[in-house]
């Protein structure tokens, strides 16, 4: 079995060591990952500072980095994961890619365009119970309008978490749930495989 392309977007914290650490753990799986760095090179020690970069880019600035980024390797089907903003990037990615193999979303999500339309793309969301910048309303809502876009959506939820609880450099990480997120994230990928 060979392993899967994956496309893996950094947080608003940027590159850091969480990063190459999770994509450390899918090349042990037998995956092929590339991290796009987003930002530069810059990286930020909280949320804000990084929120405050995305707004001074610029939307449509991050999301043609990321496109840019993808598209070497888009013909290869790849699989699109993101970390809270990486992830709303991956699924925006993903949902415009008619190659993608599936999306991998840790905490976070994004809008869907009314006109999205996929043809049962595996998707799996995990996430914090409760999380403030994932709030139940809106997962509700995301999830049905995954459903009528054509995904054939999975969402797992951690109690007591923090937002980023897969970060081992944060306040918000949760040793527990970060091992049974990759634990099922890593059963997702590898049903992905031919």
């Amino acid at each position: 079995m060979d392993g899967m392309n994956i496309m893996l977007f950094h947080s608003a914290h940027g590159p850091g060591p969480a990063v190459a650490e999770a994509a450390g753990r899918l090349r042990a799986a037998g995956h092929e990952v590339w991290t796009p760095d987003l930002f530069e090179g810059r990286t930020f020690d909280s949320v804000e500072e990084g929120v405050a970069y995305q707004e001074e880019t610029g939307k449509d600035e991050l999301l043609k980095r990321a496109v840019l980024a993808a598209a070497p390797y888009s013909e290869r089907g790849l699989v699109y994961a993101g970390f809270s903003f990486g992830a709303a990037v991956a699924q925006t990615l993903a949902l415009g890619d008619d190659k993608a193999r599936g999306l991998l979303l840790l905490h976070g999500t994004s809008d869907i365009a009314e006109n999205t339309a996929v043809d049962e793309l595996p998707v799996q969301l995990h996430v914090a119970e409760p999380d403030p910048f994932e709030t139940d309303d809106w997962l509700t809502a995301w999830y049905l309008r995954m459903g009528r876009a054509g995904a054939d959506v999975e969402v797992y939820r951690y109690a007591g978490a923090g937002h980023l609880y897969t970060d081992p450099g944060l306040p918000d990480y949760d040793e527990e749930a970060a091992e049974a997120t990759w634990r099922v994230a890593l059963g997702f990928l590898a049903s992905l495989e031919d």
